[in-house]
């Protein structure tokens, strides 16, 4: 790294920031602990996007315990700085059960130990005394990833659209008065569940661009000039789903910085190469278990290979819904 790489030089611009659901997944296959690694939505999404060499700057709270220093160190193998987390001694670390049956390719999740029935410690957002050291920062990243809404995180969501960051909101749920309109209005990109969110922001209009999921079936694409429809692009061997929606946010925030798209001029047929990117990476990772699977037993490189593949056909696969 050299003087102008480093977070302290003053000319220092981070690819993205974020925050939200981080956790520590710890892995069972079939009733056996497998593995433990770094998951939530957040997680993924940006430890995937620093392996793959991007700028990436997470601001989270953790605990001071074995646990957080797992996701650190996740973290620092693949790249990130990670000098905006905080480690403190009155949180405990998140860790999250996922069990997996490999014969069915499903997976759950629970804050329950599956092997002592003890609740796990569960993600607490950042608040301001987390976001005051980062501020300089915020003000200088390209992309704002957040998929948890707290006062701390809206708090950086507006230092980092007010500098002229692409906000990337991608909520799992909201509850009315947590500042989700807030955050909407701050967003450049929407991303959400159909089956989640979709009845509930049916009514609501929003001037972002809306990437609205619709599981196995494939995914819509909205803007104020209409909407385009994607299908998913079928798995080669279904293992593990999980993380496979974090796959094609990856695509999709990789695609804005390789062709260095702005908050201004976004658009969603700007997006489209970028979605097929990510679904592409999101079926090859279903073969594999884990949120990341395809990253550990392939690597970042082949990766790579993948989300720079070209579409052969002109309309990219897509096709204008009725």
């Amino acid at each position: 790294m050299n003087m102008h790489d480093s977070p302290l030089h003053p000319e220092y611009r981070v690819d993205v920031a974020g925050t939200g659901f981080t956790v520590l997944d710890r892995i069972y296959a079939d009733g056996n602990l497998f593995d433990e690694a770094l998951g939530g939505s957040c997680g993924n999404v940006l430890v995937s996007l620093a392996m793959l060499h991007r700028h990436v700057a997470p601001v989270l709270a953790l605990g001071d315990d074995d646990a957080g220093y797992r996701l650190i160190d996740e973290f620092e193998q693949a790249g990130a700085t990670t000098r905006f987390i905080s480690r403190r001694a009155d949180l405990r670390s998140p860790v999250l059960a996922q069990e997996l049956n490999t014969e069915l390719g499903q997976h759950e999740f629970s804050f329950l130990c599956p092997e002592t029935l003890e609740e796990l410690p569960r993600y607490q957002p950042i608040g301001h005394a987390e976001v005051a050291p980062a501020l300089n920062m915020l003000s200088r990243c390209s992309i704002f990833y957040a998929d948890r809404l707290s006062d701390g995180i809206l708090e950086a969501m507006k230092t980092a659209s007010a500098a002229g960051a692409i906000i990337f909101f991608e909520p799992s749920d909201f509850k009315e008065g947590d500042h989700f309109d807030e955050a909407v209005q701050l967003a450049t990109i929407l991303k959400y569940s159909d089956d989640r969110l979709g009845a509930r922001l049916a009514d609501r209009l929003h001037k972002c661009v809306r990437i609205v999921t619709y599981g196995a079936s494939g995914l819509e694409v909205r803007d104020g000039l209409g909407t385009t429809w994607c299908d998913a692009i079928s798995a080669p061997t279904v293992l593990d789903t999980c993380g496979s929606g974090d796959m094609v946010s990856v695509g999709v925030i990789d695609w804005i910085l390789a062709n260095d798209f702005c908050t201004s001029s976004l658009k969603a047929a700007d997006l489209l190469e970028g979605i097929v990117a990510g679904q592409r990476l999101a079926a090859e990772n279903c073969a594999y278990a884990g949120a990341r699977g395809l990253f550990k037993k392939r690597g970042a490189g082949f990766v790579r290979e993948i989300l720079n593949i070209r579409p052969r056909s002109a309309n990219l696969g897509f096709t204008q819904p009725p």
